[in-house]
């Protein structure tokens, strides 16, 4: 099912972008192209129009069935689930290292730095 929907959506995308581009330039946006509609009010849509509206809301309606479709195969578990990665991590193992054997000891007197010689 989701392989039919998808294959419509696409071919929709497609006629859609074909009939954007197929349209007339208003020039409302820029201030450039015909002055035929500059005074008057917009006339009566034309087939173009009408069917860039139609492909429109297919699209959309295509894009809504394919998020639910993607929500109901999606399911409880998360991405890291499907991968297998199942091993949780507790929020202490994050915050102090596993040294394993290794003993910290503080530093000594001796450990520290010298001081640099006076410039005279």
């Amino acid at each position: 099912m989701e392989n039919i929907v998808l294959s419509i959506h696409l071919i929709l995308t497609l006629c859609l972008i074909g009939a954007v581009l197929l349209q007339r330039s208003e020039g409302g946006g820029l201030g450039m192209g015909g002055g035929d509609g500059a005074v008057s009010g917009r006339g009566a849509a034309n087939a173009m129009t009408k069917l860039t509206w139609m492909l429109a809301i297919g699209f959309l309606i295509t894009s809504v069935a394919l998020t639910i479709i993607a929500a109901k195969n999606a399911g409880e578990g998360s991405v890291l689930d499907r991968l297998g990665l199942n091993t949780p991590v507790s929020a202490t193992s994050t915050l102090t290292p596993d040294l394993g054997n290794v003993v910290l000891t503080p530093p000594s007197a001796t450990d520290a730095p010298t001081a640099p010689p006076a410039s005279e």
